[in-house]
């Protein structure tokens, strides 16, 4: 077997046997393939797809790449996965709120992929925090605090970690088979007794329509109930931003605000959904309502803001942190609202564009090697639905510099469509995929 073999059975549209999808992982790992040939591997995969029975090979292998955690705990090991969004800050508020609820949450994540944020670049901006923490102290802050979130190390699916970087900078994204594989070799490879999946759909997700979440929402299922692990699927609304925030601080700021009861919204809302489904599917609730109840009370009794501030102390971050968040959170030097130029009704907001006007300024990466400026980004974003007067605020742009908040502002008002009319507003949660 080798590598440009491989690619060019690929690139005839013919099936790999779960042989060579787990040599080419192998070589992912052990650095055998390039980064070409693992660009043309994503960019073929992208464009020919795989059989089902591939798309499982592929997982496996990657999740077999490295080490497979294995965990002693007197309750579940659970988790939750996004498929990305903007304004999704849903992971910090979940995690303690589901260690609030008696769960254990070994939370492997990633970071900002295309235009959507990263969990570990928004639990990066806590001044101190480290997410890459070894096997050893991983173990610990779960066993004390109930959850944490981290960088999968080097020696958790390597294969991916490789493969997942090439993607964001190669187009190769958007393919249904990479990113199956992606998220469940990480998931599976951190040895969990149950998982719930957030498949976003809307103009802020990978997903734009209902046929392309549903065919993603069923294929994580089937392959990781097909790994043993016992998975069930929301297909959830991106048509707009989840929190009315984006860039790495400033949701930050709007997990703390729910976790503290200073808000709740759409974002405790799904965090509440997705938290039912997950302590349903493990046993520590009497059905996906009662696990909504349990999650609900959680955030609004403030025991998942305390968990969330052991959580931060564990892994390097302040003390206090908690109580005096907006004290610590990085500020951009240029901060300005961005006024309506006429009044009206918001009607559409392309999402893709508003993530894609975060990274421009530079809360995200064009390139592996780019920095990530945790303070910048937008917040204060209108709604769908809300009534809009000429000079009202449409959003506030967060910048390092003058010329990049004038170019962010000209992005979001080309992605704020204003009409007459409100139109419907979308369900947050569309369909559930269960196995």
């Amino acid at each position: 077997m080798d590598a440009r073999a491989i690619n060019a059975t690929l690139r005839k549209g013919q099936p790999l046997t779960a042989q060579q999808l787990a040599w080419f992982a192998e070589g992912l790992a052990d650095g055998a393939v390039s980064d070409a040939q693992a660009g043309a591997f994503a960019m073929a995969v992208c464009l020919r797809g795989l059989s089902e029975e591939g798309r499982v090979a592929l997982t496996l292998a990657m999740r077999d790449s490295g080490d497979v955690l294995r965990w002693d705990l007197d309750a579940p090991a659970i988790d939750k996965h996004s498929t990305g969004g903007v304004g999704d800050c849903v992971s910090l508020v979940l995690a303690p709120a589901l260690a609030a609820c008696s769960a254990y949450v070994p939370m492997i994540s990633g970071r900002g992929l295309g235009h959507t944020g990263g969990t570990l670049d928004k639990m990066e901006a806590i001044p101190g925090l480290v997410t890459g923490l070894d096997e050893d102290r991983f173990h610990k802050v779960v066993r004390e605090t109930g959850a944490a979130i981290v960088s999968a190390s080097a020696d958790i699916a390597p294969a991916d970690k490789r493969l997942y970087a090439i993607r964001d900078v190669t187009g190769t994204v958007e393919s249904l088979d990479l990113i199956t594989a992606s998220i469940l070799s990480k998931k599976l490879a951190a040895g969990l007794d149950g998982l719930v999946l957030d498949v976003k759909l809307g103009t802020g997700a990978f997903m734009k329509t209902a046929e392309e979440a549903r065919a993603l929402a069923q294929a994580l299922v089937k392959t990781a109930n097909a790994a043993g692990c016992k998975t069930t699927a929301l297909i959830t609304d991106m048509s707009q931003p989840l929190a009315s925030s984006l860039g790495n601080a400033l949701e930050v700021d709007a997990s703390l605000r729910v976790l503290t009861g200073l808000d709740y919204g759409p974002l405790g809302e799904l965090s509440a959904e997705l938290g039912g489904a997950l302590l349903a599917s493990a046993g520590l609730a009497k059905d996906a309502a009662d696990g909504k109840a349990k999650i609900a009370d959680a955030i609004r009794s403030g025991t998942a803001a305390e968990r969330f501030g052991r959580m931060v102390y564990a892994m390097g971050g302040p003390v206090h942190f908690v109580e005096n968040w907006q004290r610590f959170m990085p500020e951009a030097p240029v901060i300005r609202e961005m006024p309506a130029s006429e009044a009206g009704v918001v009607t559409a907001i392309d999402g893709e564009a508003l993530g894609l006007a975060v990274v421009e300024l530079g809360g995200g990466r064009q390139v592996e090697s780019d920095v990530v400026d945790p303070a910048v980004g937008l917040s204060e974003v209108v709604r769908l639905g809300d009534r809009v007067e000429k000079g009202q605020p449409l959003a506030r742009v967060h910048a390092a510099r003058v010329g990049q908040a004038d170019a962010a502002e000209a992005a979001v008002r080309a992605a704020i469509t204003l009409g007459e009319k409100a139109q419907d507003l979308p369900p947050l949660v569309h369909e559930r995929i269960v196995p």
